[in-house]
């Protein structure tokens, strides 16, 4: 009599447990259906609705589409590497030393009686471009070299004294270049204002003339601004795609970055916690396996999330509804059906990024045998379980395999 009492108040329980949808039971994360109910819009339904929540995204190879390995690169932003080195005119705070010659003694800066010289030549005294951007040179008047090459500068300053002096030829010896120079700032080992040279830098030449770089290339990242334009890229990128390794151009500013790259896993994985990134480009498959991986008891592969911020440009370019509010970002989250075979190629090649969250949700078969654990221990004055958890828990396993 007290079992048939027992057994019909399971029943009972069982009915408000299913009417519940098993939100009051215990858990590591929410409910895989409560955010598939919630989501704002899924990627391939209504994009008309207001974007208020959050979205809900199933990746696919064209999602993979909007989230490349390398977000940025230095050669689509800036030029090709296959651009040559810039030139180099003369610039406001150069300095330079002149040298004139003459064809033979008697002219204007070479007397008769010169005696015995090592050639018929004068080196004027090293003088600094003004901010006006000229030089003065004797009996040439001022000359403007801003703007210009040493090769036009001596041009005009031998025609300026054609006609007082011997067949005068000039040549100009820079001594110190100061308006052709690279910040480099940041994590490195000695911060600097670097020079320019005609043959060119590339980027790692100048961080390399600024002392290396002083945290772990894994850790670091590199930001070139040029103008209005600005690009950020892993170090290790630099290395391993050289076509990122640009030539750098006067007024550059590089900013060498040390930044601890980690993210969060939560739920059915093997790990739960934040994760160093460790790798410069960590895809979505590879942090689920530095988490452990799914564990087989609990996880459902089918409901593996990633939660991040998406900003409105992206989000504009896949077709959602966001036009209009430039700069600002929504969050979104990515699903992965890993019982798909194929998924896990996708998943190999979407790129993870600094603080996403990775979520394994458990398996629906875990929620029932919990609230079974739950009816037998509220039960145990009856002799025996009520229901056998651990043969419901290996059934409901083959069931949804």
């Amino acid at each position: 009599m007290y079992r048939s009492k027992t057994i019909g108040l399971t029943f009972s329980l069982l009915g408000a447990f299913a009417s519940a949808g098993c939100t009051t039971l215990p858990r590591s994360g929410p409910d895989d259906q409560r955010i598939r109910d919630e989501a704002t819009i899924y990627f391939a339904a209504d994009k008309k609705k207001p974007l208020t929540d959050y979205v809900l995204v199933d990746l696919t190879e064209t999602v993979l589409g909007y989230f490349p390995m390398h977000a940025q690169s230095l050669s689509k932003g800036f030029g090709p590497s296959r651009r040559g080195a810039p030139e180099l005119p003369l610039g406001k705070g150069d300095t330079i030393q002149i040298t004139l010659f003459e064809s033979s003694a008697g002219g204007l800066f070479i007397p008769a009686e010169a005696g015995s010289r090592p050639g018929n030549f004068i080196t004027l005294p090293p003088q600094t471009i003004d901010t006006t951007g000229r030089i003065s040179v004797p009996y040439a008047g001022t000359i403007t070299v801003s703007g210009r090459t040493p090769g036009q500068v001596q041009a005009e300053i031998e025609d300026r004294l054609s006609n007082r002096a011997i067949e005068p030829q000039a040549i100009i010896n820079l001594i110190e270049k100061r308006s052709s120079q690279v910040s480099v700032l940041g994590d490195v080992n000695a911060a600097a204002r670097v020079s320019l040279s005609d043959a060119g830098e590339r980027v790692l030449d100048v961080i390399s003339r600024a002392g290396g770089i002083s945290a772990p290339a894994e850790e670091t990242s590199v930001t070139l601004q040029r103008g209005g334009t600005s690009a950020t890229v892993p170090f290790n990128q630099l290395v391993t795609a050289p076509g990122d390794n640009i030539f750098v151009y006067p007024n550059d500013t590089i900013y060498v970055n040390r930044e601890r790259r980690t993210y969060l896993a939560f739920g059915a994985s093997g790990l739960n916690g934040s994760i160093d990134f460790e790798d410069a480009n960590l895809s979505w498959a590879e942090g689920v396996g530095k988490a452990g991986g799914l564990l087989d008891s609990r996880a459902d592969p089918g409901q593996v999330f990633l939660y991040r911020m998406v900003d409105a440009e992206t989000l504009t370019r896949m077709g959602f509804p966001v036009a209009g509010k430039t700069g600002v970002t929504f969050p979104v989250i990515f699903r992965a059906n890993l019982r798909d075979p194929s998924m896990l190629f996708l998943a190999q090649q979407f790129p993870m990024k600094d603080k996403d969250i990775i979520y394994v949700s458990n398996s629906d078969s875990v929620e029932v045998v919990k609230f079974l654990d739950i009816i037998n221990s509220a039960t145990s004055g009856v002799s025996g379980p009520l229901v056998d958890a651990a043969s419901v828990r290996t059934s409901t396993r083959l069931i949804t395999r």
